[in-house]
């Protein structure tokens, strides 16, 4: 039986609310030439095309310009304004807060595809805590990729990240469509003897660091979690 998925307003509302922040960023998809590595591989005829990567433009608008137009959605929503932003170094943290049960995955899948559709960002990265999580996040990606296909005339191609299975990453940053990691956590600080081989040069990889190839697609960041509070509101952490 195939699951029918309404639109519901709400959702719609809290995607735009994340492309509105952004408004005014011009609509791009620069390409680089991707790390070949070290080794021996097979060269193809379509080389140059299969180490052309795809990333996200930088955003080019200032500090300021950002701080306003969420100022200005917070006050929309009857939010206290932001005195500040909070980012760091190489991009700015949001988080959205949504009620539980009210479908946040649905919602982060997307406010992609209005990333996208706007800003012509395609490479997102989704962290969550655990790998019963991560299972279950895979799953409503399969389930919502008619529905959204429908809507926006293109589908996402999601994988879950494996160290064993490393050419996944080299297609993430060579495809030029909307591409989704999907992450635990331990990931970055698993311990033992596969401790954190994102962060290591691997031979299977040529001499490459993982972490280094995903870096130079400029990724989006979402990160699911819970917050204790009366509400019981659930948020997902956004990060470019």
């Amino acid at each position: 039986m195939k699951i029918q998925y309404r639109h519901q307003k709400f959702q719609a509302d809290a995607a735009k609310t994340v492309v509105d922040v952004f408004a005014g960023q011009p609509y791009l998809a620069p390409t680089y030439t991707m790390d070949r590595g070290s080794g021996h591989y097979q060269i193809g005829i379509n080389e140059e095309r299969d180490f052309t990567g795809f990333s996200n433009q930088k955003i080019v608008l200032s500090d300021r310009q950002i701080l306003e137009q969420l100022n200005k959605i917070q006050r929309t929503n009857q939010i206290k304004p932001s005195d500040k932003l909070e980012s760091r170094a190489n991009g700015y943290n949001l988080t959205i807060e949504m009620e539980t049960g009210v479908g946040k995955t649905y919602t982060y899948i997307k406010t992609m595809f209005e990333l996208n559709k706007h800003y012509g960002w395609s490479k997102f990265i989704v962290v969550v805590p655990s790998v019963a999580i991560r299972e279950g996040v895979y799953k409503s990606f399969e389930m919502t990729q008619e529905h959204f296909a429908e809507e926006y005339g293109k589908k996402i191609r999601f994988f879950i990240y494996s160290s064993a299975h490393l050419t996944e990453i080299d297609r993430f940053s060579s495809d030029s469509s909307i591409n989704v990691m999907i992450i635990n956590s331990q990931a970055f600080n698993a311990k033992g003897k596969d401790a954190r081989r994102i962060y290591m040069k691997l031979d299977e990889f040529r001499s490459r660091r993982p972490i280094d190839i995903i870096a130079k697609t400029n990724p989006i960041l979402m990160m699911s979690r819970s917050r204790l509070r009366a509400s019981k509101r659930k948020s997902f952490h956004w990060q470019r």
